[in-house]
């Protein structure tokens, strides 16, 4: 495990994030580099283009993946989209794989590569994210795109800290 890696974590949500939401991921993003994190996120509107703000501000490292292959902040990695190990991943763990178009496949895909790395072998430590029903683990639909990444992150036992559950959003704002 590099340094790098052992020090990740996974800032992602819904685009339809509330205001008052987005404005905690900012801040969040912008104090974790100082303890030394680096953040991963998707370039999205809403929660992770939040974090990834938070994150600039402040001149911290983050991993933007992109679903077309337009990865930021990865020095070490030729821009290429998700790779056929995230693909083979994300069939194995969406509900209807089978009725998603390319470009959701390749949307979920890019979500595999949030929570584990750009080889998929590096683990982020933890994610916060928001989704309309507080979810953990991206069982309900409720949980929309970002139920992806939650079932990868749950497949691999990663903490889930969801900004819509209260003692979720208690603890990260006695943390700031």
């Amino acid at each position: 495990m590099s340094d790098r890696q052992s020090r990740t974590y996974t800032g992602i949500g819904a685009r339809r994030t509330p205001s008052d939401v987005l404005d905690l991921m900012r801040s969040l993003a912008a104090r974790l580099p100082r303890a030394g994190w680096v953040l991963r996120s998707g370039g999205a509107d809403g929660a992770d283009r939040a974090f990834e703000e938070g994150a600039a501000s402040v001149d911290g490292e983050w991993e933007t993946y992109r679903a077309d292959g337009g990865w930021c902040g990865l020095a070490d990695l030729t821009p290429g989209g998700p790779t056929a190990g995230a693909f083979e991943l994300a069939a194995r763990v969406h509900p209807a794989w089978a009725r998603c178009s390319d470009r959701v496949r390749a949307l979920h895909a890019r979500n595999c590569h949030e929570i584990l790395g750009p080889d998929l072998t590096e683990p982020s430590r933890f994610v916060v994210s928001w989704t309309p029903d507080g979810s953990l683990d991206g069982a309900s639909r409720d949980a929309g795109g970002t139920g992806q990444a939650l079932r990868v992150a749950a497949l691999h036992s990663i903490p889930v800290f969801n900004l819509r559950r209260p003692d979720h959003r208690t603890r990260i704002e006695r943390y700031l």
